[in-house]
């Protein structure tokens, strides 16, 4: 039986992490092709690596695994050598961004961007169209290299969701009047400010599933994803590192759901 991309990358990156055992030690991509093969046949009802057997891949899956192992190389979780001894493929370990990224297996894992676009629309089934444009773009940006572009397109598509939960807002004749000193703001900056502290205010009334984790998956990602945003979009000097662009993307998912939940909330 052939499977997808995502549970043969998903295998792989389990056995990385360590949290999958195999029979060899995943250090050269002929290791990790076998380890991907047994951790699929024990999640397909197998036995996975039995005594005396080793598990293949069907044609098709080996062919997707390759894939896979590039597209990890190209997104900077493996490099290629394991050691001075062993410089050069069919060699490689996990580099330190990937140890990182692969630790938690609750990340999402994007490996383009149709994947990416499935894990936000999974997340938020009504996102804007427009805000899915920017997004799009820093992820390509992303898989580019090109993480100062990435950082100011994700920003562009975190306040373009903020101000669309304000226009909710606007369009409730019970809420406008509450909020309009808001919409009177020019600056975004002011606008987020203005908008919390009236929130603060009145959130002890909101219903348990708004409240929940509100501070941060608001305030404290829109306030983090914002900073980056102009750090990257004026001439500071400051870099943004892969890893934190890579965060970047990771943290847009729960704050963007926690946006709708109050959108909706405040629309009815």
């Amino acid at each position: 039986m052939d499977h997808s991309y995502e549970e043969i990358r998903n295998a792989a990156l389990d056995i990385l992490a360590g949290r999958e055992t195999c029979t060899y030690e995943p250090n050269q991509y002929g290791h990790l092709e076998v380890g991907v093969a047994e951790v699929l046949a024990r999640r397909d009802g197998g036995e996975g690596s039995r005594p005396g057997r080793h598990e293949h891949l069907s044609p098709t899956d080996a062919e997707c695994c390759r894939e896979v192992f590039w597209d990890m190389f190209r997104q900077g979780i493996i490099t290629l050598g394991s050691n001075r001894g062993n410089p050069e493929y069919p060699f490689f370990s996990v580099s330190q961004f990937g140890s990182k990224t692969i630790e938690d297996h609750r990340t999402y894992f994007f490996h383009d961007v149709s994947s990416y676009t499935a894990q936000i629309k999974e997340s938020v089934p009504a996102i804007d169209p427009v805000t899915l444009v920017y997004l799009q773009e820093a992820f390509q940006s992303f898989r580019s290299g090109c993480l100062l572009s990435c950082s100011v397109m994700l920003g562009v598509a975190t306040e373009h969701t903020f101000l669309l939960m304000l226009e909710a807002i606007d369009s409730n004749p019970g809420l406008c009047s509450k909020y309009k000193s808001v919409k009177k703001e020019r600056s975004i900056l002011r606008k987020v400010n203005k908008f919390r502290n009236i929130l603060d205010k009145e959130v002890k009334s909101y219903p348990t599933h708004i409240k929940e984790d509100l501070d941060t998956h608001f305030a404290g990602i829109l306030s983090i994803i914002r900073s980056f945003r102009n750090q990257s979009g004026h001439p500071t000097g400051k870099i943004i590192g892969r890893e934190q662009a890579y965060v970047l993307l990771n943290l847009f998912v729960p704050y963007c759901r926690k946006i709708y939940d109050l959108k909706v909330y405040f629309a009815t």
